[in-house]
């Protein structure tokens, strides 16, 4: 579906809820020599991230993905509710709704692989990106026209920020 079918959603955000691999990045994980990883993120989902959370949205990373390079991206943007090597996504999502006073319906997530459809059946928006596997892009409500680590996320908070902005 297109953004704009989907604006009273996204006018109602005020949780953004996102996956790593696969969708603040491309999906690819480099391995060194001394067996340490690496993930490139892109610096427009960033500012993307940044902006957004200027206007008062939450934003929070869930990931399954091993801790290290992930906290620290989310440092240098100010996204302080992250959690990684997550196995019950949900879980975490509902804690961190709780704590934070926002109800389900009122929370957006991208994802992109079946370990993210627990949350896409739980909550007011479901997002993927355009090269999300077939599960995931079924289910969605917005499929982004931009892939995974390549501006889908930026797509998103720029559409928010937008909505939210217009009466």
């Amino acid at each position: 579906m297109s953004l704009t079918t989907n604006d009273d959603a996204l006018r109602r955000v005020k949780l953004l809820s996102l996956d790593v691999d696969g969708v603040l990045t491309d999906g690819g994980i480099y391995y060194a020599d001394d067996g340490n990883t690496y993930r490139k993120f892109n610096a427009k989902d960033g500012m993307g991230m940044v902006r957004l959370m200027n206007t008062g949205v939450q934003v929070t990373i869930i990931s399954a993905g091993r801790p290290g390079g992930i906290e620290h991206r989310a440092n240098r943007l100010g996204i302080k509710h992250v959690f990684t090597d997550v196995h019950d996504k949900l879980s975490v999502l509902r804690k961190l709704c709780e704590d934070l006073g926002i109800g389900m319906e009122d929370v957006a997530h991208i994802g992109d692989d079946v370990n993210d459809l627990a949350i896409m059946e739980h909550i007011g928006l479901s997002i993927t990106v355009a090269d999300a596997v077939d599960d995931v892009l079924d289910v969605a409500d917005i499929v982004t026209r931009r892939q995974g680590g390549a501006g889908a996320v930026r797509e998103i908070c720029d559409a928010i920020i937008r909505l939210q902005a217009t009466p």
